[in-house]
């Protein structure tokens, strides 16, 4: 595990890296929408290295991080080698081989499905972190939680760099989960 100063020390560092290098996007993905690009950050070798620190603020007893299609995968190898322990990748629906253990949820504009492997990777009664990159209305989150826990995991928090505070995000995952926490590097 990171020590708290180290990771209360990089939160500042990410939340820096972002304000500094983060793009601003004007209507997009649709007009009205001011979409902000993290991807100059994670390009950055300090802001990288800020921001995989800082997710694993507040963690403790993981046994695996589960990063979620696709930008997640990223972090969450990151994150993983960061406390010392495996990855697992969430995957979009038809993109593993089979045997699969799935889960269809709704999304604002229609369904989606997410998979993890049925075999190979025992996650009964292990404490899993799930990482993305950003936390909007929570739909993912919580069907990834799910199909986690479906597979006998124990899932013991989120960890995100980036949460859009006005899309309920955290709220959804109250309603769907519970009392499991929430860590986002910054709000927007």
């Amino acid at each position: 595990m990171v020590a708290h100063d180290v990771t209360a020390d990089a939160l500042a560092r990410a939340r820096a890296a972002i304000a500094d290098r983060a793009r601003r996007v004007a209507d997009f993905p649709k007009p009205g929408i001011a979409f902000k690009d993290l991807t100059p950050v994670l390009a950055d070798p300090e802001g990288l290295s800020a921001i995989v620190t800082a997710l694993t603020h507040g963690c403790s007893r993981v046994d695996l991080v589960a990063g979620i299609d696709a930008r997640g995968f990223l972090l969450g190898g990151a994150v993983a080698r960061e406390l010392q322990v495996g990855v697992l990748a969430v995957r979009k629906g038809g993109k593993l081989p089979p045997p699969v253990i799935a889960i269809d949820y709704q999304l604002e504009y229609g369904t989606a499905r997410l998979e993890i492997p049925a075999d190979g990777i025992e996650l009964v009664g292990r404490r899993v972190l799930v990482v993305d990159d950003v936390l909007a209305t929570g739909g993912t989150s919580v069907a990834a939680a799910r199909l986690l826990e479906q597979a006998g995991a124990e899932v013991i928090g989120f960890a995100v760099i980036m949460e859009l505070a006005g899309l309920g995000g955290r709220e959804t995952i109250a309603a769907g989960l519970g009392d499991v926490p929430v860590h986002s590097v910054t709000l927007d």
